[in-house]
Order: C-alpha cells, then sequence, then structure tokens
C-alpha cells in the first residue's frame, strides 16, 4: 500500500535494518516456524534478512511491483518472491509450517482486507502451524509518519476474537500501547 517519501526513506535504511536485525532474533525464537515459511509483506527486506539466517525455506508474497522486484533481485537466490496479496493469496491449501508479517497489517486499508489476510493465512497454514507477526500502534510520531500513508492501525482489543473467528486457536496478543502489538495464532490439527 502507499507510503510517503519520508516513510520509504526510513523503513529502507540500514539503521532500519540494524534495529530489526537485533530485535527481531529474540522474538522469533519463542515461535516455533517449522520448515516452510510464508513472509506477507515483506517491503524493503529488512526482516527478510533476518529470516533468512533462521528458516531452511522462505517465500516472500509482495503487494507493491516495485518492491517485488527489488527483492528478487537481492533475496530470489535464496527465497521465493512472489508478487500478489495477502488478500488473495496464490498458494495451495495447508502449504506452509507458519505464515509471517511484521509492520505491514497497517498498512491494509480496511479491516475487512485485514480479516482476509487472516483468513488467507489460516487458509495456507499446515494444521498445527503459527501465524504470527508484530505491528505498530497509534502515537504522535506514528501519526506523523504516516501522513499521506494508508494507515489503519489493528485494534489490539478485537485482535484476539478477529484471529478466533476464522478458525485460529492459541491465540496470544501483547499490546504496548504506543508503540506495538505481537501476535501468534496456531492452526487446529496434528
Amino acid at each position: 500500500m502507499p507510503m510517503n517519501l519520508i516513510h520509504r526513506r526510513l523503513c529502507s535504511s540500514e539503521k532500519w535494518a540494524a534495529m530489526i536485525a537485533q530485535v527481531l532474533p529474540p522474538w522469533l525464537a519463542q515461535h516455533n516456524l517449522g520448515d516452510d515459511v510464508l513472509e506477507i509483506g515483506p517491503g524493503f527486506g529488512a526482516t527478510t534478512r533476518v529470516l533468512l539466517d533462521t528458516v531452511p525455506r522462505l517465500t516472500l508474497l509482495e503487494i507493491d511491483p516495485a518492491s517485488a522486484g527489488l527483492l528478487r533481485s537481492e533475496f530470489g537466490s535464496r527465497a521465493t518472491v512472489v508478487e500478489g496479496s495477502g488478500a488473495d493469496m496464490p498458494f495451495d491449501a495447508g502449504r506452509f509450517s507458519a505464515v509471517v508479517c511484521f509492520t505491514m497489517l497497517h498498512h491494509v486499508p480496511t479491516a475487512g482486507l485485514q480479516d482476509s489476510i487472516f483468513s488467507e493465512a489460516f487458509r495456507v497454514l499446515r494444521p498445527g502451524g503459527v501465524y504470527c507477526g508484530t505491528d505498530s500502534q497509534l502515537s504522535f510520531r506514528f501519526r506523523l509518519l504516516h501522513l499521506g500513508d494508508t494507515m489503519n492501525v489493528v485494534d489490539a482489543s478485537t485482535l484476539p476474537s478477529r484471529l478466533s473467528s476464522v478458525g485460529f486457536g492459541e491465540v496470544d496478543v501483547k499490546h504496548r500501547p504506543k508503540e506495538r502489538l505481537e501476535f501468534s495464532a496456531v492452526k487446529p490439527g496434528q
């Protein structure tokens, strides 16, 4: 979804990538992602760089054609890059051991499309697979960064019921107001 120039510069910066490289590995260590992971909306690839050192097989699903091209150029030999929407994924049901998304849900313009992403994540997961991720929460600085951007902040209080309503179990949401939310959920079975 659209991002303003300042936002694009921040998310493509070495400073952002260094911060992700520091905070993401301990968070990932809390989740068993398995052997075949899908990352939805990797953008400029800061989280992808970390995932590539963590999981055996990685597929990236990116809606923006320019970003998909950049991801393919940088990671094409180590990950499969697919251009497409998380709300209508071009993958078989039960394909992935885990689906992850990081700081991208707030760029999805409606709650209905976010719910479609949750439903699609459930569909493409194997039984016992985990869907997890993080997203930013509203603050003054966050709002300024998103002037002219799509910004639809996920309501942490309704996220558990939204994930449960598409079939997920073991839903866990940790909310840090004005910072971020972290979530995980499991597709029942196995």
